[in-house]
C-alpha cells in the first residue's frame, strides 16, 4: 500500500518538493579500518560543509557503518554548528589569515567580478558562503578537514572584527 501512495504522490503533477534550505557539498568521504578481535571493523568518516549562499556556512565530520549515514551524521553536525560571514557588496569586507593545526589559511577581499580564486577546500567554503569575489590561499597542508576549518575559523575572525568596528562607530556617534 505505501508503494502505490509514493507513486501517486511521484505522479502527481501538483507535487513540488519543498526547496532545501541549505546547499550541501561533501567535500571528502574516508574508509576507516580498526583491527578487533573479531576481524575487521570498516566505518567510514564524511566531511560535508552546508551553507545558504546568503551569509551562513557550517561544516561537520562525523563517522558512520555506512557513507549515506555518515554524510547525514555531518550534515546535522553542521547545521548547529553555523556561522553569520558579513558580507560587503559581492566580497569579504577585510584581509584575514588564520591557523589551525598545520593549516594557514589567508583570505583577501577581491573587486566585483572577479571571482573567487581560491583552491579547493577555500572555493566550497566561500561558495556556500555566499562570497562571490574573494582572493584565498591555503598553506602548510592539504589536508581537507583542517583547511575547511581554518577557512571557517577565518570567517568567524572576519565577523569579529566587524563586530567590534561596529561597536566602536555606535560608540563614536553616541558621544557626539
Amino acid at each position: 500500500m505505501d508503494n502505490r501512495r509514493n507513486n501517486n504522490r511521484n505522479n502527481n503533477s501538483d507535487y513540488k518538493p519543498e526547496p532545501k534550505e541549505y546547499s550541501e557539498t561533501v567535500v571528502s568521504i574516508n574508509r576507516v579500518s580498526k583491527k578487533t578481535k573479531g576481524g575487521n571493523t570498516i566505518r567510514f568518516s564524511a566531511l560535508v560543509v552546508i551553507g545558504n549562499r546568503n551569509g551562513k556556512v557550517g561544516a561537520g565530520v562525523a563517522k558512520a557503518r555506512d557513507v549515506r549515514s555518515a554524510i547525514q551524521k555531518s550534515i546535522n553536525y553542521a547545521k548547529k554548528h553555523l556561522i553569520e560571514v558579513p558580507l560587503k557588496g559581492t566580497s569579504i569586507p577585510y584581509e584575514v589569515e588564520n591557523k589551525f593545526g598545520a593549516a594557514h589559511v589567508m583570505l583577501k577581499p577581491a573587486p566585483a567580478g572577479s571571482g573567487i580564486i581560491a583552491g579547493g577546500t577555500v572555493r566550497i567554503v566561500l561558495e556556500l558562503a555566499g562570497v562571490k569575489d574573494a582572493v584565498g590561499k591555503t598553506l602548510g597542508t592539504n589536508n581537507k578537514t583542517t583547511n575547511v576549518y581554518a577557512t571557517i575559523e577565518a570567517l568567524e575572525k572576519i565577523a569579529a572584527i566587524a563586530k567590534r568596528r561596529v561597536k566602536k562607530v555606535k560608540t563614536v556617534e553616541e558621544e557626539k
